[in-house]
């Protein structure tokens, strides 16, 4: 029992370091209002999480590999880079050369956290929009389809599917 309360505290210490530091990170202000703003916030959501520990201990694992993420979410900021391109040229063209579709992508995520991330990254990128889910596959729309679409979300797919078991994608 006492081991349990002791892994209970390390990760409410650990939750609280982590929030504090995403609250400098993001505020980037100093000043001591701020700041007792920011600790005050850590302190009520890390009280609210012990909290909704006591009453169901339920967690979302997290079955990503840390390495493997961090290489993939550098490769997915490539990724945007290049959509940003294609969508620009698009809307700087005079004609707007346009061809919208609505495709079926299957995926092959065996956990909800890495169906959500290929989801989202999809979404991510600018020119597509994951519309729909369903059992194995995301209905997305493109608006700027190609054949060559396909090809590429299934490479996303495979590095997200590269994360969720732990090795680089």
């Amino acid at each position: 029992m006492e081991e349990r309360v002791g892994q209970i505290r390390v990760r409410l210490i650990g939750t609280a370091i982590f929030l504090s530091a995403l609250w400098l990170l993001m505020s980037g202000l100093f000043k001591p209002m701020i700041l007792a703003f920011g600790v005050v916030s850590v302190l009520l959501v890390v009280y609210i999480l012990h909290r909704m520990d006591s009453v169901d201990e339920d967690r979302v694992a997290l079955p990503l590999g840390p390495f493997a993420t961090v290489g993939y979410f550098f490769w997915l900021l490539v990724e945007i880079a290049k959509a940003n391109w294609a969508v620009t040229k698009i809307v700087l063209s005079p004609k707007m050369p346009i061809t919208q579709h609505l495709f079926s992508v299957p995926y092959t995520q065996k956990s909800d956290v890495g169906q959500v991330i290929f989801a989202n990254s999809i979404t991510l990128t600018p020119g597509t929009l994951t519309v729909e889910t369903d059992l194995g596959y995301f209905l997305v729309h493109a608006l700027d389809y190609s054949p060559d679409d396909l090809e590429s979300l299934a490479d996303m797919d495979a590095h997200v599917t590269a994360i969720e078991t732990g090795r680089a994608g």
